[in-house]
């Protein structure tokens, strides 16, 4: 279905980012595009990566996190790992090759905080790239490497519960919290006390309910079902699975100045003409296929008490439809940031991490 939406941007985008959105009103979709050029671009595009072995909870198959169990709903297993250094590789090229769009300087940054660090990949990224500021990874699950630049450390943490340090940090980013996070106002109000004046935090999210520009989605559609499906139950669930568009919203209601929003289109699938669009949709329907199961399963039939049987046939139609092109499907990504004003006290005096 064909949804109108806007952008947001209080400040201008960086040059390097122009393509994502701007240029193009509508995505133009590429007819030469098949199920089998979508197999071999799915070959290429896999992501292989090791992980240490650890001994976690298995449902449906497969391996979930078993610190404060039922506070995340994904799977931890090699997967989903490998799903989210996917999820990073598109981010990265949505935002035309960066790892982060605020205006840090790099001389200024000491603590960097990572929220929901996942692989760790991006905190080993910006290891490298800030090689004198010390990089903090906090994640529900130990699947992170053991071998990482020395300035980068991991911890296993709740960022919903008590930050219990009174470490401040010159920049935080959170990073695809979607569906994961009960209370957004308390995390920003936490992160914005854990600041230094003039810190930044940045996110970067989703709104994953999926949408077409041209009309070739409709809710006769499988992907519509399942989609509007998921999107509801994590609502009833208290876990918004849409927090991408409120970022701003919750970012200037933190008391957090300089505030930018940028949106970007993520294609799903390899079927945009332009190669920006075409290789970012590529990357999307790879890790999509690859967190399909994982998405559904816990929600579908933990919550909505439907059999393992009948969430597998309906996410084989999904998966069916998304590899055949079966419409020109896209979500959006947002990007927030904002800078906490300068000559702020930080105090501690609260409930947070």
């Amino acid at each position: 279905m064909a949804r109108e939406t806007t952008t947001s941007s209080p400040s201008d985008p960086p040059a390097a980012i122009s393509e994502a959105f701007g240029s193009n009103p509508n995505l133009e979709a590429d007819e030469d595009e098949t199920i089998s050029t979508i197999d071999d671009r799915l070959l290429n595009c896999a992501v292989s990566l090791s992980s240490s072995v650890v001994n976690y909870p298995e449902e449906y198959g497969r391996r979930y996190h078993a610190f404060r169990p039922g506070s995340y709903l994904m799977p931890n297993d090699e997967l989903e790992m490998e799903r989210l250094d996917m999820t990073h590789a598109m981010m990265v090229r949505a935002l035309g090759n960066r790892l982060f769009l605020a205006p840090l300087e790099k001389h200024n940054v000491h603590e960097i905080l990572d929220i929901g660090t996942g692989t760790g990949i991006w905190a080993v990224e910006m290891g490298d790239m800030f090689e004198n500021a010390a990089i903090t990874g906090v994640d529900l699950s130990a699947i992170q490497p053991s071998w990482v630049p020395s300035n980068v450390r991991f911890e296993i943490d709740d960022v919903e519960s008590s930050w219990l340090h009174g470490r401040k940090f010159d920049y935080i980013f959170c990073r695809f919290m979607a569906a994961s996070i009960a209370d957004w106002p308390k995390l920003v109000k936490n992160i914005f006390e854990h600041l230094k004046p003039g810190g930044w935090v940045e996110f970067h999210d989703m709104d994953p309910e999926i949408y077409s520009e041209d009309g070739t989605y409709t809710e006769k559609h499988a992907t519509w079902q399942w989609n509007q499906t998921f999107l509801r139950t994590m609502r009833n669930i208290g876990r918004d699975p849409c927090p991408g568009p409120q970022l701003e919203g919750w970012v200037k209601d933190g008391g957090f100045d300089n505030v930018f929003h940028q949106r970007f289109r993520a294609p799903l699938g390899p079927w945009p003409k332009d190669a920006y669009h075409k290789d970012l949709g590529m990357i999307n329907l790879a890790q999509m296929l690859d967190g399909l199961e994982g998405f559904t399963l816990r929600v579908f039939c933990g919550v909505l008490k439907r059999t393992e049987a009948q969430v597998l046939v309906e996410t084989a139609m999904v998966r069916k439809e998304m590899k055949e092109n079966a419409y020109n499907g896209i979500y959006d990504l947002h990007v927030v940031y904002g800078q906490k004003p300068l000559g702020m006290s930080t105090h501690y005096g609260f409930e947070g991490f």
